[in-house]
């Protein structure tokens, strides 16, 4: 009977070893293998990305740099002035935007005199000659300007001309005669005229500004800059461009457009020269029975219906509607429409604000468009067979809405100083200082948009630690700050070409980053989610090696306090 109870007592002393092992091998293993295996699972991925340069260019500091050459012509030097020439000098601007943008201006200006080719192409008998010559010289970088000083009494710029502006990078200034004292203080009284001409032809400070966008608040822009920047579109790889002619009343007209040869006469030109700031698409379309949103009044003293300027804005919204979109393209449209009215509201002109005619009869809307009315009444009489054939004029059209183009794709248009005077683009629709100017502004606003979208994103990704960040976004958010870094390099060297380039290349890989699809995963995935998915799973598996580790630190108080008991 002893031995059966004995080994009862030691069976039953093996069988709790064995439970206890049991219970902490399990434990042990879930602490040692299974958690660390769960966590490494289900961790989300996040790839490693530049938050130090990112911080960096939160903080943004440009600089532009500018090459400004100065060549004096035959007869506004002495001999002992010439001797001290060719020279250079920088002159710098510095602007505190906000606490976080700075802007610097360096002007690099080499002063020379005229080589003998120069002399004999500013011997030409007119400016676009003399232009023209100075061009096939030798081709200015760009981003860069010529100043041309010429002897007042040279007859080569018109009477009453102090400066004229080319189509290229040139500018020809009206001096004076030889005169005396040192060089220095010739250069302080042509350092006005420079400076009037530079702002004519290159960037200037409330240009810039109004580039910066949403870094700065609208208070520090001027009235006038803030129009201009709220008129044109926003920097975008590309743009489509459409062309619409409104028939209200086909029945009556019977409407021709060559809307594909004044295309390519009057607008491809232009967007050929635009092809470093921006990608174009043009396309075009005829709608019938579309008529305007507002019902035109009828002006006894002018006997036509006129549209007033309060009632233009109401105009856009029911067209619009009408003109269809291109889903396929994310690319900002402008809409240029021409409107053929119908022969009970003919003819039909636009009014300002003044109650005055618009010389052009037609408006544009900021970041939208156009729209010009052209009136047919004049073209036949009552007695017409109807529909009556109409060949409308495109050089007319086309000049008005190259104009309105050039505003919506950011070319400003220019403030003239007195005793200036600018020849016209032209065929291309553009000149080359025009266009370096439009450059500057467009690589300075890639710059902001980028810098601001990257900081943006990278302050959501640290907010929200359960946003899967793969390799791609990581890839896109270095190549945008890279392509950054380098575009601030190329305006701090003055090579606006490549910094526009590398500007855009920015843009577009941060918003490829900030736009992945990627990160909407677990973006709203809240840790109550987790919990609930979690418990259920793991609940189960827990309560029963809790309840055993607690059983066995139980018995092991228990054993304790019998082994005191038993000593004492």
């Amino acid at each position: 009977m002893f031995l059966v109870n004995w080994m009862a007592g030691a069976i039953s002393h093996n069988e709790k070893f064995r439970g206890r092992y049991a219970a902490l091998s399990v434990a042990a293993v879930v602490i040692m293998v299974g958690i660390p295996l769960w966590w490494k699972t289900t961790e989300t991925y996040r790839a490693w990305l530049p938050y130090s340069q990112i911080r960096e260019l939160d903080s943004l500091q440009l600089q532009l740099s500018m090459e400004v050459e100065v060549v004096f012509s035959r007869g506004t030097l002495t001999p002992e002035q010439q001797k001290k020439v060719p020279l250079s000098q920088i002159r710098e601007e510095q602007h505190q935007v906000n606490e976080n943008t700075r802007l610097k201006y360096r002007y690099e200006t080499k002063y020379r005199t005229a080589t003998v080719m120069e002399e004999d192409a500013l011997g030409q008998p007119s400016t676009e000659d003399a232009d023209l010559s100075l061009h096939r010289l030798s081709e200015s970088p760009c981003g860069s300007v010529v100043m041309y000083v010429i002897p007042q009494s040279s007859t080569l710029l018109p009477e009453g001309v102090k400066v004229y502006v080319g189509q290229r990078r040139t500018a020809l200034l009206r001096g004076w005669e030889a005169l005396g004292g040192t060089l220095k203080e010739v250069l302080a009284v042509l350092e006005p005229q420079v400076e009037q001409v530079l702002r004519t032809m290159s960037f200037s400070h409330s240009d810039i500004t109004a580039a910066l966008g949403d870094r700065i608040r609208g208070s520090r822009l001027s009235r006038e800059s803030l129009a201009d920047s709220m008129r044109a579109f926003k920097s975008s790889p590309g743009y489509e461009i459409t062309f619409s002619l409104l028939n209200p009343d086909p029945q009556s007209h019977s409407l021709h457009w060559d809307i594909e040869g004044a295309v390519q006469t009057y607008i491809q030109p232009l967007l050929d020269k635009l092809a470093p700031v921006a990608n174009h698409s043009v396309d075009s379309q005829i709608l019938y029975y579309a008529v305007l949103g507002v019902k035109p009044r009828f002006n006894r003293e002018l006997s036509a219906y006129t549209l007033s300027a309060e009632s233009l804005a109401h105009v856009i919204n029911p067209i619009e509607a009408k003109l269809g979109s291109n889903a396929a393209s994310s690319n900002p449209v402008l809409n240029f429409l021409l409107y053929v009215p119908d022969a009970h509201h003919a003819p039909l002109l636009i009014q300002d604000q003044g109650k005055r005619e618009v010389p052009s009869n037609a408006f544009h809307s900021p970041r939208w468009g156009g729209i010009m009315v052209y009136n047919v009444k004049d073209q036949y009489g009552p007695e017409a067979e109807v529909p009556v054939y109409i060949n409308i004029d495109m050089a007319r059209v086309m000049g008005v809405f190259l104009s309105q183009l050039r505003l919506m794709l950011g070319v400003q248009p220019t403030h003239l100083a007195p005793g200036f005077l600018l020849q016209s683009p032209g065929s291309a629709g553009l000149t080359d200082w025009e266009l370096d100017r439009l450059q500057w502004t467009r690589s300075v606003e890639n710059v902001a948009m980028a810098s601001t979208t990257i900081t943006s994103l990278a302050q959501l990704l640290n907010q929200i630690g359960n946003i899967v960040i793969n390799d791609n976004i990581a890839q896109q958010v270095s190549s945008a700050v890279t392509s950054l870094q380098a575009a601030v390099a190329e305006l701090e060297a003055g090579n606006l070409a490549f910094a526009l380039q590398y500007s855009r290349e920015a843009i577009l890989a941060s918003e490829r980053a900030f736009f992945d699809p990627s990160l909407l995963h677990l973006l709203y995935f809240p840790d109550d989610q987790k919990f609930a998915i979690y418990i259920p799973l793991f609940l189960p598996m827990c309560v029963p090696i809790l309840l055993s580790l607690l059983k066995m630190l139980g018995e092991i108080r228990r054993s304790r306090a019998e082994r005191r008991a038993k000593k004492d």
